[in-house]
């Protein structure tokens, strides 16, 4: 019995490891994987870029796919990878701050929009502009859905706009905050909230959703995607993969989604 006890609570430990790296189990960072830390809203694009390289060079990839904030702390509670992609620059300062990337590496990738969503057969209509309806929109008690405003960059970037926008107050009370931007996506796509706040690349990537409408770039601060080596990485590959995503093969897998490749 105790035996049994003790293989159980073996297994719950090992279960909780793998969902605090998202996925990344200490095995794979033993292994010559590339492990890449990832801001939720690259999966589509970085799945398949990360398929195509396993194809032309053989190498393979483990990809944790997490808010920004979630990320950053795995890094700096030791978490091994080889690669952090921000979508956001003050999560990717604040891993630099703690001297947890390779600083030479880190270079802004990606840009992005922000925009409103709705379910695809959904009859809301709004143009965004300053004081727009975005409270009635909502009806009675139907929620707007966007990552979390303190922590999830998406989320962040939202509420800045809806305040520049002067309607941040009349939804604050509103408001479904998600543990990342593509919950937030679920939350709409499924139809348990009328409305939602994504990256313009979450709203291609599902086709129960619309585009209502973009936030003006001006609204809110620039959408950067900033990527690193982190600094405990010692994989000769890593560097690899990031240059091939910087590179005439890798970006037409970001632009295809709607990302703007930087650099």
């Amino acid at each position: 019995m105790l035996a049994t006890r003790r293989i159980f609570t073996a297994a719950l430990a090992a279960a909780a490891l793998a969902l605090a790296g998202g996925g990344t189990r200490p095995a794979e960072a033993q292994s010559k994987d590339v492990v890449i830390l990832a801001a939720a809203s690259l999966k589509n694009a970085l799945d398949e870029v990360s398929a195509a390289w396993n194809k032309q060079t053989g190498k393979s990839t483990k990809v944790s796919y997490a808010a920004s904030s979630v990320l950053a702390k795995q890094i700096e509670g030791g978490i091994p990878a080889d690669i952090f992609i921000s979508a956001d620059v003050p999560w990717m300062d604040y891993v630099a701050e703690r001297k947890l990337i390779k600083a030479p590496s880190r270079s802004d990738f990606l840009g992005n929009q922000i925009v409103l969503i709705a379910a695809k057969d959904s009859k809301i209509d709004l143009k965004i502009d300053k004081g727009f309806g975005l409270r009635a929109a909502l009806g009675n008690d139907g929620r707007l859905a966007m990552g979390n405003v303190d922590s999830v960059p998406a989320g962040k970037y939202g509420k800045a706009a809806l305040e520049s926008l002067g309607v941040w107050s009349s939804v604050a009370d509103r408001v479904a905050q998600a543990e990342n931007v593509r919950m937030a996506l679920t939350l709409v796509s499924r139809g348990e909230a009328p409305l939602g706040i994504v990256y313009k690349t979450d709203a291609a990537s599902d086709p129960n959703v619309r585009i209502v409408g973009a936030f003006p770039d001006g609204t809110h601060p620039p959408i950067i995607y900033p990527m690193a080596l982190l600094a405990s990485s010692t994989n000769p590959d890593a560097q690899a993969f990031v240059d091939y995503l910087k590179s005439p093969a890798g970006k037409p897998f970001f632009e295809k989604q709607g990302f703007t490749v930087l650099k």
